[in-house]
């Protein structure tokens, strides 16, 4: 049995980790860490979860965690700082927060407008999306997790950049995501009245997941790719559709392209190519659905994707990764169906 830690337990990822962890036949949850809420039950946070047999959350403690791995689930710049002692003590790392995400500390520090807490590191973690990386991912001991709107919209793109199949400098991608993308924090602009039966877009050409997804297209095409990303505020609760828009840089059809996408995720068990995707097509499960439309008349292919962000946008996404690390089969613990209903 892998031995489990997560830090930062109470908030949605760390919610959403727990309640996927339970049914993995292979974990076993040792300790739940939460700065605001130690020495209670998790119960007492999340109900739902009495009942279950789990630790009870208790302040971070580097030295007392005897753990195969741990998820951190951290604010950026504050996960920096914990993961250097607790890769010392030998504990494998998955990382929620940008911390590790990066290739280059200077990219981390104009997009988060801090200095990187431990730059040294970012040539040992890999880039946590195993459509990309699986075998990256076996090897390390150190993951940085990716956001929910580059998970999205990167596995939109993958395909057409590693071909070169567009113009790189034609990507427009238009995401929306529901209110749990924000985190458990308490703002104005996050209560109820604020979102409900309400739609904005936010972080106009300046949203920091802009950076991320450069940096992974920018791989997949073999030279430097610059997007225009807009996010938008969904009055729901979970659930992310990115519409990605393109102009084709050679002559294609919708027939071809759809082998194409085929082509490039057989092996990938958690993507679904097929028709035009909706949320209540992934909420609540590990799956990226996508489908995609050539417009003939512009030239442009448009691929729209959709991820439930708490799961392959977060927490199942970060269990996906653990079983690589670990050797298991990669889709344990989350074979689950999206919520029908």
């Amino acid at each position: 049995m892998v031995k489990v830690g997560i830090i930062g337990a109470t908030g949605y990822i760390g919610c959403e980790l727990v309640r996927i962890l339970l049914s993995h036949p292979q974990t076993e949850i040792k300790s739940l860490i939460s700065h605001s809420r130690s020495d209670q039950p998790l119960c007492e946070v999340y109900p739902g979860f009495s009942g279950f047999g789990l630790p009870p959350l208790e302040p971070l403690s580097v030295e007392s965690l005897f753990c195969d791995v741990v998820f951190t689930a951290l604010p950026h710049g504050t996960s920096g700082e914990v993961i250097p002692a607790l890769l010392n003590k030998g504990i494998k790392v998955i990382d929620m927060s940008a911390d590790y995400r990066y290739d280059d500390a200077d990219v981390y520090e104009v997009w988060y407008k801090a200095a990187h807490p431990y730059p040294a590191l970012l040539s040992e973690s890999v880039y946590g999306l195993p459509e990309l990386h699986k075998e990256r991912i076996r090897a390390s001991s150190l993951v940085g997790n990716p956001g929910c709107y580059t998970t999205c919209s990167i596995l939109a793109l993958a395909p057409l950049l590693k071909h070169n199949l567009i113009e790189k400098g034609s990507i427009i991608i238009d995401a929306k995501s529901g209110s749990t993308g924000a985190g458990r924090s308490v703002t104005q602009s996050m209560q109820f009245c604020e979102v409900n039966e309400n739609m904005k877009a936010y972080g106009i050409a300046s949203h920091r997941h802009t950076s991320e997804i450069e940096q992974e297209l920018s791989k997949l095409a073999g030279s430097p790719v610059v997007v225009s990303f807009t996010p938008h505020l969904l009055p729901v609760g979970r659930g992310i559709l990115a519409t990605c828009y393109a102009r084709l840089a050679v002559k294609s059809s919708a027939q071809e392209l759809y082998e194409l996408y085929g082509d490039f995720y057989k092996d990938a068990p958690f993507v679904k190519v097929g028709g035009l995707p909706e949320l209540k097509h992934v909420v609540g499960s590990n799956f990226c659905a996508m489908g995609l439309v050539f417009d003939s008349r512009t030239g442009r292919v448009i691929v729209v994707s959709c991820i439930d962000n708490l799961i392959k946008g977060a927490a199942g996404q970060a269990i996906q990764n653990m079983n690589l690390m670990f050797s298991l089969n990669e889709t344990a613990g989350l074979k689950a169906p999206p919520w029908q209903i």
